[in-house]
């Protein structure tokens, strides 16, 4: 049975705490970002991190899980990486991280909201997809990957009137 998790333990990246965004990357993605890109990103208008602090378990303090990085500006938002630790997938943190994301990013004025998926991660299309996204193109050769590329796919999402609760993302 897979345990499903409670709202309220995603909160915004403290600004001490690019260290923990980096270890969360690299425990996601094999190209991780380190401390230094992470900065850049975070220092464009608009861009934003949010934390899902994970579950402690006995006396030790939670462990971060995941984390969405988006950026909101002029009506547009695009979620530019969003990750779950390998241990803690298939929980719905992702999902509710893409939820909190699209909602601050609505609260910042965007009405559309766009991603890259890589065309071989379907399970991160099915979240997607399941939350309202379509598809608007492809990139080839956008991912490395060893003996390729891999393309990656364009969605798209319409968030006018905002994304207020995980009720309104389609399961």
């Amino acid at each position: 049975m897979i345990k499903r998790r409670k709202a309220g333990r995603i909160r915004p990246l403290g600004p001490l705490e690019l260290g923990v965004l980096a270890e969360l990357h690299a425990a996601c993605f094999a190209e991780a970002w380190d401390e230094a890109a992470l900065a850049a990103l975070l220092a464009l208008p608009g861009a934003f991190a949010l934390i899902d602090q994970g579950e402690a378990s006995g006396s030790s303090e939670a462990t971060p899980a995941g984390f969405v990085l988006a950026w909101a500006s002029a009506g547009e938002a695009e979620i530019l990486s969003l990750g779950v630790r390998p241990a803690m997938r298939r929980r719905g943190m992702a999902r509710n991280l893409l939820a909190a994301a699209t909602t601050e990013a609505a609260q910042r004025g965007a009405t559309r909201v766009f991603l890259e998926v890589a065309a071989d991660n379907r399970a991160a299309q099915l979240l997607y997809l399941g939350a309202g996204f379509a598809q608007i193109g492809r990139r080839a050769n956008y991912y490395r990957r060893p003996g390729g590329g891999a393309a990656a796919l364009v969605l798209a999402r319409e968030i006018a009137g905002g994304c207020t609760s995980e009720s309104k993302i389609e399961k």
